[in-house]
């Protein structure tokens, strides 16, 4: 073998790992959510529950559709700004979270640590890989992601802040230690249209944390 023929076999050896991966800035990635047993026991109607994730640039946005509640997380990395609009039966709340609240709610996450399993599952079309998520209170988390296809934006969904890739499937720890599985059945990376992230200026009551809990 010429050394030129080595040295093309070589190069295109040590780079196909780096040709492989793909960093997207805009991507819609739609989720179907198995809750818990004992939750799917108590309400019927959360079945069918979905979660949507749209990315463009510094934006982000995070639709939980629960069928009897919806849940939309506008993230504004770039701004540092956290918005979630509830819509329950029709009753619409809007809560603004400022800078400071915002750095509080990414903190929780940064110190997430993943170690990379042997496993390996075909999700949406993709090879994904298996880590488990420890948090700093010793929670841990199953996620599935794929490293061909890895956020401009990290900050996109401060769960994943240090995943080397997107998740395709992954467990969310509830308030009450049981866990919900996520699991991907479509990718489409496009352009995703800006007035996905507005945050909308009527039909929206302005609450705080606080209100709504005195509320619910």
């Amino acid at each position: 073998m010429s050394y030129r023929l080595f040295l093309t076999y070589f190069l295109l050896w040590i780079t196909s790992p780096i040709l492989a991966q793909r960093v997207i800035s805009d991507a819609k990635i739609v989720y179907k959510i198995d809750l818990p047993p004992e939750r799917a026991q108590m309400d019927a109607m959360q079945e069918g529950s979905t979660l949507t994730q749209y990315m463009r640039g510094q934006l982000s946005r995070i639709d939980m559709d629960f069928n009897i509640v919806k849940y939309t997380y506008l993230i504004n990395s770039k701004d540092e700004t956290l918005t979630t609009l509830i819509d329950q039966h029709g009753n619409k709340y809007l809560i603004r979270a400022n800078k400071g609240q915002y750095e509080k709610e990414l903190k929780q996450y940064e110190n997430v640590q993943f170690k990379d399993q042997a496993e390996t599952r075909q999700i949406a079309g993709y090879t994904c890989k298996k880590t488990i998520g420890t948090m700093p209170d010793g929670t841990t988390f199953e996620v599935y992601y794929t490293p061909d296809l890895v956020p401009e934006n990290k900050h996109y969904n401060r769960r994943f802040v240090n995943l080397k890739g997107i998740p395709l499937e992954f467990e969310i720890v509830t308030k009450t230690g049981s866990k919900m599985r996520v699991i991907a059945t479509k990718v489409e990376l496009y352009p995703i249209p800006a007035s996905y992230f507005d945050v909308p200026k009527t039909g929206y009551k302005i609450v705080s944390p606080e209100e709504l809990k005195t509320m619910q």
